[in-house]
């Protein structure tokens, strides 16, 4: 420091007087370095919930892909199993091929995970990272779509100037999570973290979501409806619960517009976004069921009898009621109601079968996007590499560019 002041001070006059002309025309170019340096600092926020005893909750992450990737590929990055991703997303049927699809960068996915009690606060401990030759806190960050930052992971696994990143070793990835006992405005719903995107409000979210802002507020502590692009903020989702339907021996938590498999994969339990109402019925899956017809019965699990009267419209369904020792449960239910479902009228009895295959799936929670897209190529997918890879690259070429240009303008 000391050399380069007096550097500075054997410096002539005209010297002096030729920077302070020049800063006129390149004042420009170490404005846009600077803000394109801002851009990886500036901080986020994050809901956190404090907590105090040793249970676990269903949550769920909001996951944009940074880049193109197999199923198969996103379950290891997060630890959990194929199939549960593809059920939190209501894709349907699994099938072998099923964790190879490909799916397009920008995709939106829910993972699901289950959110521990960690220090006094909510977040998942469970996912693990392997480091690779190239990796950096901050590309390993990338890969998480941003939730969680390279600081944090820095600070969680001890890393630093003594103690870098090696090839081969394992990482704890801590993620955000909250519980609120699965209860939002006294009813049943799953909490997912959710990363605010560029040109997203908290009143687009809530649009998006089904919410309001006000409800968001709440959640999340705030005073004034105001998120920046990378927060994290919890986002409550409307959940069927297991607790009123006199199941044996079973508890279980489905969230809108996903559904889950149970009975050793045999019953597949979906949470119907028009009335919040859990609804199972056999998997059609090729894995070994019995015990799916109710007793002194011709009705399987999922299936109904409606029968009109002058009075009202009688159902009789037959439900399931959880498993016990490999054994699947199930009885008859008798409801009547002033119409018949569907506002038909049967004038003579009418038995549905229970379908295993929705003709209209849920979809993903955003309104904007009801299933995940086709795969794609794998020249597709080098490409979206290529062209991240190739964005950072030119960033950087033209911050040294503008640097270099600056200190050249004086020595020759």
């Amino acid at each position: 420091m000391e050399g380069i002041l007096l550097f500075l001070l054997s410096w002539p006059a005209s010297a002096y007087q030729k920077m302070r002309n020049s800063l006129q025309f390149v004042w420009p170019g170490i404005l846009c370095l600077m803000l394109l340096s801002f851009e990886y600092e500036v901080e986020t926020k994050s809901t956190i919930e404090a907590c105090n005893s040793s249970d676990s909750c269903p949550s769920l992450l909001s996951y944009l892909l940074p880049w193109d990737s197999k199923v198969s590929e996103i379950a290891t990055r997060f630890h959990v199993n194929a199939s549960d991703i593809l059920a939190s997303n209501s894709l349907f049927p699994i099938t072998s091929s099923s964790a190879h699809q490909i799916l397009r960068a920008k995709t939106f996915v829910k993972i699901p995970i289950f959110c521990s009690c960690v220090d006094g606060i909510r977040r998942s401990m469970s996912t693990i990272y392997t480091v690779r030759a190239a990796d950096t806190a901050a590309s390993i960050s990338e890969g998480y779509g941003g939730l969680v930052s390279g600081e944090q992971i820095k600070i969680l696994n001890s890393i630093n100037g003594s103690n870098p990143l090696r090839n081969g070793d394992t990482l704890v990835i801590p993620l955000p999570c909250t519980c609120f006992n699965n209860v939002n405005n006294g009813a049943t719903a799953v909490y997912m973290s959710y990363v605010v995107q560029r040109k997203e409000s908290l009143s687009s979210i809530a649009a998006k979501f089904g919410t309001t802002i006000s409800d968001l507020k709440a959640v999340n502590g705030f005073s004034e409806p105001t998120v920046d692009p990378g927060d994290i903020i919890s986002l409550p989702i409307a959940a069927c619960s297991s607790a009123t339907l006199k199941w044996y021996d079973e508890s279980m938590i489905v969230p809108n517009g996903s559904y889950t498999l149970t009975a050793s994969n045999c019953i597949k339990c979906s949470c119907q976004p028009m009335d919040i109402t859990m609804r199972c019925v056999p998997s059609g899956l090729a894995v070994p069921c019995y015990n799916l017809r109710c007793k002194q019965s011709n009705l399987i699990i999922g299936s109904e009898c409606v029968e009109h009267s002058e009075t009202a419209c009688n159902v009789i369904q037959c439900v399931y009621r959880g498993h016990r020792g490999g054994k699947i449960l199930s009885s008859m239910k008798n409801s009547s109601y002033l119409q018949c479902p569907d506002n038909v009228c049967h004038r003579r009895p009418s038995c549905r079968p229970f379908s295993a295959y929705s003709e209209d799936p849920f979809g993903m929670s955003p309104k904007t996007s009801s299933s995940l897209p086709l795969p794609v190529s794998k020249a597709s997918q080098k490409t979206s590499a290529f062209n991240g890879r190739l964005a950072r690259f030119l960033i950087n070429v033209l911050q040294i560019f503008l640097f270099l240009k600056f200190i050249l303008y004086f020595l020759i």
